[in-house]
């Protein structure tokens, strides 16, 4: 076997693989042997087929799958042996294929045309220092977040008289249509032109109202009515609302209970304790959000800095025959862009991975698949009764092929190493900026220093 490697671009090549009768005859006989013992024909015993026979009915397409086999190694061996950058897969020549007589086979030759990166290196300590931002949580952003989870664990009070913003609950009825319904009525959702026959209303009181006059959308109407939105179009005139109970919502008391509900049953004693956990868990988040921001902008520096060329039109191509019927050619032309960053930082990546021996154990992905879990089940701590159950959810989540949730898992892993690597190794600009500074660069948006 012979394969020699032709560069007609810095990114383009061709891999051509020679086969001699002396690759490919010993498995194609051996194969025919192996139908000889299995092949069931009539008029002769089980596993006593004469190889000439399968030879004659058989042997061309033994021929091709053999050989087919024996080229795919050839061109993967020697792909990864010379550790060549490319991009996309290998096309075969169907011009130089077809060329092939199968008929009366002896030296057969094929091509392969290959789209290839071109050579780079990685150094990250001469990369340009990326800021790494500090966020300065101050008090007002305590407060804020402090005001935010009381409106979110907000108490239900039942006042005598109403006030823009309650829920009246009781009896919507029309008299002309029999119509009568149980229902609860958003203030909220009440023209302010009507809004006052609505508000000191009492346990008892009867209100009046022209139905399509009263509510913002006909959403309102459907909802207040319990009726489609389609049926709701076609109420009208004079309704009733007998009114049975007042709802109004109120920000929670700084109390025990309140502390409890927000971070579970004895976590803080007193509000001065609440408070200290609380801005914990925002400095907590704020650092995962600026983790996530310096990673972002260390791909960037990492595409800025190292120089990259790749067989735009070959991907292109490549990317239109291999999604025929999911992507036209227009869309993956509006989308190559991002698609050339995403394979120039994959390509970084796996350099730094290769060059540092970067791995992905089985154990790590069932550790991280099992905290992922119990993430998203709400599970804190390390019960041993949930254990076993944890770990057999993470195992089928694993396992799970349709989904490929393994691969998934794996690259999320894998990426999260090969970032922390670079992480440790690149030079970083500290800085610490306000809350609303940091939102104006998560969009995207500059701040004056």
């Amino acid at each position: 076997m012979e394969v020699l490697l032709e560069k007609s671009s810095p990114t383009l090549a061709s891999l051509k693989v020679t086969l001699t009768k002396e690759d490919y005859q010993p498995k194609v006989d051996k194969t025919i042997k192996d139908y000889s013992k299995r092949v069931n024909l009539k008029g002769f015993r089980p596993g006593k087929v004469p190889s000439h026979v399968i030879q004659r009915m058989y042997g061309k397409s033994i021929l091709v799958d053999e050989v087919n086999s024996l080229l795919s190694n050839a061109v993967t061996n020697y792909i990864r042996e010379n550790k060549l950058q490319v991009v996309g897969d290998p096309v075969p020549d169907r011009d130089k294929a077809s060329e092939v007589n199968w008929d009366s086979p002896n030296a057969l030759e094929f091509s392969y045309n290959l789209g290839v990166a071109t050579d780079f290196d990685v150094n990250l300590g001469e990369l340009p220092a990326v800021k790494r931002y500090g966020i300065d949580v101050d008090d007002a952003e305590l407060s804020k977040t402090v005001d935010s989870l009381r409106e979110r664990f907000a108490q239900t009070l039942h006042p005598e008289t109403s006030e823009a913003g309650d829920i009246l609950y009781g009896t919507l009825a029309q008299a002309s249509s029999e119509f009568s319904t149980s229902t609860a009525v958003p203030t909220k959702q009440i023209k302010e032109e009507t809004l006052s026959k609505f508000v000191g209303a009492k346990k008892g009181d009867v209100i009046i109202f022209d139905i399509r006059d009263t509510f913002t959308d006909e959403s309102a109407i459907a909802h207040v009515t319990g009726k489609k939105k389609e049926d709701a179009a076609e109420l009208s005139g004079e309704f009733t609302l007998t009114v049975e109970d007042v709802n109004r919502s109120a920000p929670s008391e700084l109390n025990q209970e309140f502390f409890d509900k927000v971070l579970g049953p004895g976590q803080a004693e007193g509000e001065e304790q609440f408070s200290e956990k609380v801005l914990e868990i925002i400095k907590g988040n704020y650092e995962r959000e600026t983790e996530a921001l310096l990673r972002r902008d260390i791909e960037n520096s990492l595409l800025e800095n190292i120089s990259i060329e790749l067989p735009e039109e070959f991907l292109k191509e490549w990317l239109e025959r291999t999604n025929e019927g999911k992507f036209t050619r227009e869309q993956i032309e509006e989308q190559f862009e991002d698609f050339k960053k995403s394979l120039k930082l994959s390509l970084i990546k796996n350099k730094i991975a290769d060059r540092d021996g970067v791995k992905v154990e089985y154990p790590e992905l069932l550790d991280f698949t099992r905290e992922m879990v119990k993430g998203q089940f709400g599970i804190y701590g390390d019960d041993e009764n949930m254990r076993e159950t944890i770990d057999r959810v993470a195992q089928g989540y694993l396992a799970d092929k349709e989904r490929d949730n393994y691969t998934s898992v794996f690259n999320q892993m894998f990426d999260n190493k090969v970032l922390d690597l670079i992480r440790n190794q690149v030079t970083t600009d500290e800085q610490t900026i306000s809350v609303s500074e940091f939102e104006k660069l998560a969009k995207g948006e500059t701040v004056e220093a």
